[in-house]
């Protein structure tokens, strides 16, 4: 068995301690833990072309305030105000008061953040072509779509593990 990753964020927020079953029930595929948290660092990564990172955590807590996933949106909130992101574009970000950012491109990466978690059906070639129109190159519109999938992927397994940890608590 692996050694539990001392970053590993779902462990973190969501409570979980070696000793619990759930934790224990997380490892039996260890692997995915690793590659879920890796996955998370690959796309914080600065080193990451394309997007900033502080575009990326815009995204991430847009998608968690959406979905909604409060103790995500605090983690990415947290993540911001450490990274020194503007206050007022986080307070715009949830009130979702998007327009009033008044930042074409971040506009239009969060509105596309918006389509993709909200109405995934509508994500289509209309509202893939308002990015390159904000100046968004093909590997940045990716990475976005990539980053959206993560983060969704993400709030779900939180809520599964948080579902789990209160079933083994009620036993």
């Amino acid at each position: 068995m692996l050694n539990q990753s001392p970053s590993d964020t779902l462990d973190r927020l969501v409570g979980l301690l070696p000793q619990s079953q759930t934790y224990a029930s997380r490892r039996e595929r260890e692997k995915v833990v690793f590659a879920t948290q890796g996955s998370e660092d690959g796309l914080f990564d600065p080193a990451l072309p394309g997007l900033s990172v502080e575009e990326r955590l815009y995204v991430a807590l847009y998608a968690c305030l959406l979905t909604p996933s409060p103790d995500l949106a605090a983690e990415y909130e947290s993540r911001l105000q450490k990274l020194g992101a503007n206050l007022q574009t986080i307070l715009l970000i949830q009130k979702s008061e998007i327009q009033s950012i008044k930042n074409a491109r971040l506009e239009a990466i969060l509105n596309f953040t918006h389509t993709l978690i909200t109405k995934p059906i509508s994500a289509d070639k209309m509202a893939l072509s308002a990015l390159p129109k904000a100046g968004l190159s093909t590997p940045e519109v990716v990475t976005l779509a990539q980053l959206i999938s993560f983060v969704s992927y993400q709030v779900r397994l939180a809520a599964g593990l948080r579902a789990m940890k209160a079933l083994e608590l009620a036993s």
